[in-house]
């Protein structure tokens, strides 16, 4: 089972210029403290990127592989549907930068820059 099955991450739009995934927090994503896990919004943000990423890309030559991730945690939640949005900033022959933002209703929780790598495929 790869992380978007474990996590039930869903697919709302995937182009090469936006990219937007659901999923269902559940307690199982919850630190001991009650409150979503910060590391869930990086799986959730990364994930977005690389699927956009792989959009600009002929997947049979390249692979968008992630580089690094910046994540601010902007605001807490416990439990419910989150929303990213994924768009880029740059998509250049080697690099990617992608911005993902995430929402749970109309309120942001967190915010992302990811940088991937177009890597060659053997």
């Amino acid at each position: 089972m790869n992380l978007i099955d474990l996590f039930n991450i869903q697919t709302e739009l995937l182009t090469p210029t936006e990219v937007v995934l659901t999923m269902e927090i559940k307690p199982e994503h919850q630190q001991p403290y009650g409150v979503m896990h910060g590391g869930v919004s990086c799986v959730l943000a990364e994930t977005a990127a690389s699927m956009g990423a792989n959009q600009n890309l002929d997947t049979s030559k390249q692979v968008a592989v992630g580089l690094d991730i910046q994540t601010s945690h902007l605001r807490s939640m416990k439990l419910g549907q989150i929303q990213a949005i994924a768009q880029p900033i740059k998509v250049g022959h080697q690099i990617q930068t992608w911005r993902v933002k995430i929402f749970h209703h109309d309120q942001q929780i967190s915010e992302s820059t990811i940088n991937l790598f177009n890597q060659q495929v053997n």
